[in-house]
């Protein structure tokens, strides 16, 4: 059965998400020894006033977050923004680049498994065969290495926290949106890196990054923070968290791209048969059907009342 232009509409965002995430690895290598609290910082603040200044040019509102949902949108920042960022850096010290890798790519299977819950469905069955074909694509691709017991530990964190970006975001898209969303997490995060970055590093030290370094935070804080995060909730709020889960393993084969294109070199056999096994469980795990047409989340509630409205953010 073939895709409906409906469901590829609904997927492209997510796609082109992903496919920023996976140039993202290529980029960041500039950034290695660039103070890491510090730049991401500068990161996140950036990207927080593009996503307001696009906002207030699209008319879109954003609302302010009110109860639980500050401690929903500090969880995507905390986790997802955070401690993801740690745990690779930390991570690598201890294992390969590879394992920290494989160990995000494995992220469809937890989506698939814990989000149609969050979202008041029960998981599809469809998407739970297909994850584990997406995730085993991702791993050929990525590779292996070795590691020890504390990167092991870390690669586990980095998967957690992974998750935790998209799962986190569905109590709260259904009121807010991709936009909104995007926005709260990506400021809140500024704030958390701007005072790590006063505890353990010194901001001076942005002033050593050179022409090449600040070109990369820029396209980090333009294409990967706030285009591909808007991107990828858009998404998310449309076809659910679970298909959505199993767009990651586009990734990985955007990051294999980028690295050719960056004089890399051809990957080997092992990464094309990689790129068929992803295709093979994205076309599984992603056509239409009478499942997947069932297990779609709920439509997005009208627009909020003129009284929300007012209190729209402008921070």
């Amino acid at each position: 059965m073939k895709t409906t232009p409906t469901a590829l509409r609904d997927l492209a965002p997510g796609i082109a998400g992903m496919a920023l995430v996976g140039s993202s690895v290529t980029v960041s290598r500039s950034l290695v020894d660039a103070p890491l609290f510090a730049v991401q910082a500068v990161r996140y603040a950036a990207a927080a006033l593009l996503l307001l200044a696009l906002a207030r040019a699209a008319r879109v509102p954003v609302l302010r977050p009110r109860g639980r949902e500050w401690l929903w949108l500090a969880g995507i920042a905390a986790t997802g923004l955070v401690l993801f960022n740690v745990a690779v850096v930390r991570g690598v010290a201890h294992a390969e680049p590879a394992v920290i890798a494989v160990a995000v790519a494995s992220v469809p299977i937890l989506l698939g498994l814990i989000g149609p819950f969050l979202e008041g469905r029960r998981p599809s069955r469809q998407v739970m065969l297909a994850a584990p074909v997406v995730v085993a694509g991702a791993v050929l691709v990525e590779g292996t290495g070795r590691t020890d017991a504390a990167g092991v530990g870390w690669a586990v964190l980095a998967l957690g926290c992974e998750a935790a970006f998209t799962l986190l975001a569905v109590p709260v898209l259904r009121r807010h949106g991709a936009w909104g969303v995007s926005v709260h997490a990506v400021w809140l995060g500024a704030l958390m890196l701007a005072g790590l970055t006063a505890v353990f590093e010194r901001p001076a030290e942005l002033g050593s990054l050179d022409g090449t370094q600040w070109a990369a935070a820029g396209y980090l804080a333009v294409m990967v923070t706030a285009v591909a995060f808007l991107l990828w909730y858009r998404t998310v709020a449309k076809v659910g968290s679970g298909r959505a889960g199993l767009l990651t393993g586009v990734a990985p084969l955007a990051a294999a791209a980028a690295g050719v294109l960056t004089g890399g070199g051809v990957p080997g056999p092992a990464v094309w048969l990689g790129l068929v096994v992803v295709i093979a469980g994205l076309a599984l795990g992603l056509r239409p059907g009478r499942e997947s047409a069932t297990a779609a989340p709920r439509p997005a509630p009208r627009p909020a009342p003129r009284t929300d409205r007012r209190a729209a953010a402008s921070s």
